[in-house]
């Protein structure tokens, strides 16, 4: 079986390790996977070497890339002529910009080549734009264009949380119900296995003592992921709470120089670290002793699967798929102390978006209550395991694509 896989670029994030490892990991399954993929652009971290660890080597369309432009028609023709080309039984887009020219090439395809009717489309939500992207205008335009592709020229539409879902389905109103299938993201558990061997190592290496609380955010250093809150949470910490607390932004990104300068601002030069992107970030997860997230929008982060994976606490913004990643809110009576602006839930904390006094709440209690790190700790990769583990994925996607053949 053929799958033509199209996303937009191999940039820092979850969906490049997702496609990588459907292209690779459906191979035992019979599937031949081809992985277009468009440039990453100055000012964001490329991702293509996972793509080569993995023996995958992706298929690249040097007009493809995030924002709308000419060039789109080019890419739109180029990938029905790819298509025609290849012939394949399924072909399945990944993230917003190649759900739309793929799909609008998809669309040629069925009607312009004979034969192609038999071939599926498949589209992949890891996030969406519908808010805190862009303007009304954009964003009502979008949407549209989302539900003609829906309606016209897609056979199946995945989501990775069931929160997801409801947003996209219910909420904004694309697609109808019974196309939609949640499968939720999978990762290599394994190399997270020995994190307890390697927490020392990277503590020493940051010059960290065993008494020093390390929070720290993963992603890249954009807008949506708000970490000018998460900076902001600090500065209240700091003058709060006198115990020895030091912050690390792990990721790179068009904002790091505006960061560094707001920490400088705040009094915060000598407590966060910007480190940038790190290519062992599993080598880092180990060393924080609380993971933060205060996005603004998110599928399902990859950032927080990767922490509770690792055993460490979370603290995030309630935000699409983060709610069915931290679980219900925990009842009035198994919690004490709980201050306004965060609510303790069966994995974590939450946070309402954008609410940085309600974030360093839930952040004090956490460093004051390492017996609950602990616990929401051992929760979170109690259910990363049962989960989330890369198998699964490869197991329900495989189911999927049987279906729709």
């Amino acid at each position: 079986m053929k799958i033509l896989r199209i996303i937009a670029r191999l940039n820092v994030g979850g969906p490049a390790r997702h496609v990588v490892w459907l292209s690779e990991g459906l191979k035992a399954d019979g599937y031949e996977t081809l992985l277009v993929s468009g440039v990453v652009p100055p000012g964001e971290d490329d991702m293509s070497y996972v793509a080569a660890a993995s023996g995958v080597q992706p298929f690249t369309l040097t007009q493809m890339s995030r924002e709308i432009s000419a060039k789109d028609i080019l890419t739109v023709w180029k990938l029905f002529r790819l298509m025609r080309r290849e012939r394949p039984e399924i072909v399945h887009t990944h993230t917003a910009k190649a759900g739309t020219v793929g799909r609008l090439a998809g669309i040629m395809y069925r009607h312009l080549s004979p034969g192609a009717r038999r071939c599926r489309f498949v589209h992949t939500y890891h996030g969406h734009v519908f808010h805190s992207y862009y303007g009304k205008f954009k964003t009502r335009l979008f949407l549209a264009i989302e539900r003609f592709l829906a309606r016209f020229g897609t056979d199946r539409i995945i989501v990775i949380s069931n929160q997801q879902r409801r947003e996209i389905n219910e909420v904004f109103r694309v697609g109808r119900r019974e196309q939609f299938a949640v499968i939720p993201l999978g990762i290599d558990l394994s190399v997270y296995a020995s994190w307890r061997e390697r927490r020392p190592r990277v503590r020493a290496e940051l010059k960290l003592s065993d008494d020093e609380v390390l929070i720290g955010i993963v992603g890249r250093v954009t807008e949506i992921k708000n970490h000018r809150m998460f900076l902001e949470a600090a500065a209240l910490l700091k003058k709060r709470i006198d115990s020895h607390l030091r912050f690390v932004v792990i990721g790179d990104g068009n904002l790091r120089r505006d960061l560094e300068a707001q920490a400088k601002s705040l009094g915060l030069e000598s407590d966060v670290l910007f480190p940038g992107t790190r290519n062992d970030a599993e080598d880092f997860y180990p060393a924080l002793d609380i993971v933060a997230l205060t996005s603004l929008n998110e599928g399902t982060p990859l950032t927080l699967i990767e922490a509770m994976a690792n055993a460490r606490p979370v603290v995030a913004t309630s935000v699409g798929g983060v709610i069915d990643l931290l679980g219900a809110p925990r009842s009035v009576d198994e919690v004490e102390e709980q201050a306004p602006g965060y609510q303790i839930c069966q994995r974590g904390v939450s946070v309402a978006s954008g609410d940085a006094e309600g974030f360093a709440h839930g952040l004090a209690r956490l460093i004051a209550d390492p017996a609950l790190r602990d616990e929401l700790g051992q929760n979170g990769f109690e259910f990363v395991t049962r989960n989330y583990a890369k198998e699964r994925l490869l197991s329900d996607m495989a189911a999927l694509y049987r279906e729709l053949i």
